[in-house]
């Protein structure tokens, strides 16, 4: 709690943009899915409780989890990926840093879906890779929403599929995001 408290205390001095233009949640939704193509049983983790700024002046994007808050349908599957996969005792945090790429084509002022690109570095185990992904941004009576969906290899973040359950665990996990944003005050 106390890493994702400093990093939410260095992110906030990070966006130099005045407070109106500076968007915040600490409720986003994290689902990570690692569920093969023939499944045996479902792999995927929720995390409720994932922290984001969006800075609507320049389009920065940040996500920050703490790995042990994602919650399985089984315990033992929630176990096993925080001691054999994620080794979230040693990588307690992960997170995106980016940018809204097409920044001009959302009209915050104006109630409406829009496409948006996203380009930034994702941190997890340990390990960062440059991340590109499609999102849409909401906006409905002023408030902001954002959403997205991207695969990544577990391999590219040093992530082992021990050969005995390969077969029930994809070599990519699929990470969906979804924000509600407030006003930082």
């Amino acid at each position: 709690m106390k890493s994702i408290l400093l990093s939410t205390l260095m992110l906030s001095a990070v966006f130099s943009a005045s407070a109106q233009d500076i968007f915040f949640t600490k409720t986003a939704k994290v689902k990570f899915d690692c569920t093969p193509a023939n499944p045996v049983e479902s792999i995927d983790a929720l995390n409720n409780e994932a922290t984001s700024f969006l800075n609507k002046s320049t389009g920065d994007v940040v996500f920050a989890v703490l790995v042990k808050s994602f919650r399985f349908e089984k315990a033992l599957m929630e176990e096993h990926f925080n001691e054999n996969y994620m080794e979230s005792g040693k990588f307690p945090k992960s997170e995106f840093k980016g940018k809204i790429t097409n920044l001009a084509d959302v009209n915050f002022a104006k109630d409406g879906e829009y496409a948006v690109k996203v380009a930034g570095n994702l941190t997890m185990h340990g390990v960062s890779q440059p991340v590109t992904a499609d999102g849409t941004i909401t906006i409905k009576g002023g408030k902001i929403s954002a959403k997205s969906k991207f695969i990544v290899k577990l391999a590219d973040f040093k992530i082992d599929r021990p050969s005995v359950v390969a077969d029930k665990i994809s070599e990519k996990a699929t990470i969906t995001v979804d924000a509600s944003y407030e006003p930082k005050k």
